[in-house]
């Protein structure tokens, strides 16, 4: 099975060596029929502290690095 891949915001960088990343989906309400925006927020491992608040980033699922971090950074997307 592939791995999942997401992109979303940087919204935090405090911790050493993880980002917190916001992913926002857009879907259609069953009954109602109305499109929703649903956030949510992911953390990933960021090796290198090279990413920044507000950066627009590509992270893809990976092996658990900590007991809320399962995803890890590919790269900036556009």
């Amino acid at each position: 099975m592939p791995k999942k891949i997401l992109n979303g915001i940087v919204v935090s960088d405090k911790p050493n060596k993880t980002i917190t990343v916001m992913v926002e989906r857009k879907y259609q309400h069953p009954v109602l029929k109305k499109v929703l925006k649903a956030r949510k927020k992911y953390n990933a491992h960021d090796e290198d502290n090279k990413f920044k608040i507000g950066d627009k980033v590509s992270i893809r699922e990976s092996r658990p690095y900590s007991k809320n971090k399962k995803f890890e950074v590919i790269g900036e997307s556009k």
